[in-house]
């Protein structure tokens, strides 16, 4: 998965192209060249057309597309907002990136705004008196193009609103960036570093200079350091762990100068929230958040709970049927690769603390997890530790004909399995 290993400079622009901001000035300085252009190129033809085309009535047409793409706009970002609430409120603050994030919400917008802003340039145009009568023609043709384009988006956008937001959105949604980060991890657990098992002894620190999470590792510019430096490198900080001043971020086999600690500093990009991008765990924590306050008494839904158990059982499948990679692309740098044990943890434990009580979230729990001790029998012991304690938890908080019919399932899961 090349996405595990994308360089700072692709990141950053990967995360400035990301914004809704950057994509609609982005379409509003096409849409000005656009407008201005059709004055150009009219004034540049050689042949002048002498029928009638409608382009009298382009000022009008103009109008109605400023006048209708602001309150599209404006609609938009009412929408987009209200979405991004519901995420947070009813599913889990961790979920809002992706939402924001959402490449049809921001089409959407950026080209309401670059229609908007071709209408007022094309208005503003016409009252100088800046087209020809030739350039007239190539901006009402560009008009119409512009329609065209605006109704097909529009189409599109409410049929996106249909599900844009929702709960089920919401959970597909991290369960897509939860499969896709796990299973490239499944893939290159190092992300193509050499498995990090011991420290040597005299190594020295490179510490952070911030306070945040590590959101990302520059592994492949952090080889170039090493193999120029003749040296190795122990990263200590993977993506998703915490970072402050004092703190190593990695151990150095060889004394460095400060331009050395600098540039491996710079590898690490930290962050105020944790991201999708390399961490394995985000995406599990927040299915796991969207479960638990779903079993909250305040919601108390246990439909959605069991939706997020099920989503967790694709996550998990998915990565534990992945064939791990044996390339090794950085031989002098070392990471430690995530630990299934820790990853079932936080996926599983908050619902069965959550969800004790609750008879059919707890078959569910107990279902997911003898399947997926079949699909990894090799880690058996990892899904049964974690059936374990559900099943603890689930005893001392249930009455007991609730305990005696989850027994009975788990009994009839397990002779189903072994049948």
């Amino acid at each position: 998965m090349t996405v595990r290993t994308t360089s700072s400079l692709r990141l950053a622009l990967s995360k400035l192209f990301g914004k809704v901001g950057t994509r609609a000035a982005v379409f509003g300085v096409i849409a000005i060249a656009f407008a201005l252009a059709a004055g150009l190129i009219g004034a540049a033809l050689p042949v002048q057309v002498g029928f009638e085309l409608g382009q009298n009535s382009v000022d009008s047409l103009l109008q109605i597309i400023a006048t209708a793409m602001l309150t599209a706009t404006t609609f938009s970002i009412t929408a987009m907002v209200t979405a991004y609430s519901s995420a947070a409120t009813n599913g889990t603050p961790r979920a809002t990136q992706l939402l924001v994030a959402d490449p049809t919400s921001q089409n959407s917008l950026s080209t309401f705004v670059g229609a908007f802003v071709f209408a007022m340039v094309g208005i503003i145009a016409l009252s100088t008196g800046y087209y020809t009568e030739q350039g007239r023609i190539i901006l009402f043709l560009g008009t119409l193009i512009i329609i065209a384009i605006v109704v097909v988006t529009l189409m599109r956008w409410i049929a996106h609103l249909a599900q844009f937001g929702r709960m089920a959105d919401i959970i597909d949604r991290v369960e897509r960036a939860a499969s896709d980060s796990l299973t490239a991890y499944a893939e290159r657990p190092t992300l193509g570093a050499r498995p990090l098992e011991t420290i040597p002894a005299g190594t020295h620190p490179v510490a952070a200079d911030e306070i945040g999470y590590v959101v990302h590792i520059d592994i492949e510019r952090l080889q170039r350091i090493a193999t120029k430096q003749r040296m190795k490198i122990f990263i200590l900080a993977d993506p998703g762990r915490t970072a402050e001043p004092g703190q190593p971020l990695c151990r150095a086999s060889k004394p460095l100068d400060d331009d050395t600690v600098a540039a491996i500093r710079n590898t690490f990009s930290i962050a105020a929230h944790r991201t999708y991008d390399q961490d394995p765990r985000i995406g599990i924590i927040a299915l796991g958040e969207i479960g638990t306050r779903a079993l909250s008494p305040a919601t108390n839904d246990p439909g959605t709970a069991i939706e997020v158990i099920a989503a967790l059982h694709r996550v998990f499948t998915r990565a534990l049927r992945t064939e791990r990679s044996s390339d090794l692309d950085f031989d002098r740098v070392y990471l430690t690769a995530p630990h299934l044990e820790s990853l079932v943890d936080d996926a599983f434990r908050p619902l069965a603390r959550d969800g004790a009580a609750m008879i059919e979230v707890q078959i569910r729990l107990q279902k997911t997890l003898a399947a997926l001790a079949v699909t990894a029998p090799q880690r058996r012991h990892v899904f049964r530790t974690s059936s374990t304690d559900a099943l603890r938890r689930a005893r001392a908080a249930m009455n007991r004909s609730d305990y005696r019919a989850l027994r009975t399932a788990i009994t009839e899961t397990g002779n189903r399995s072994q049948s």
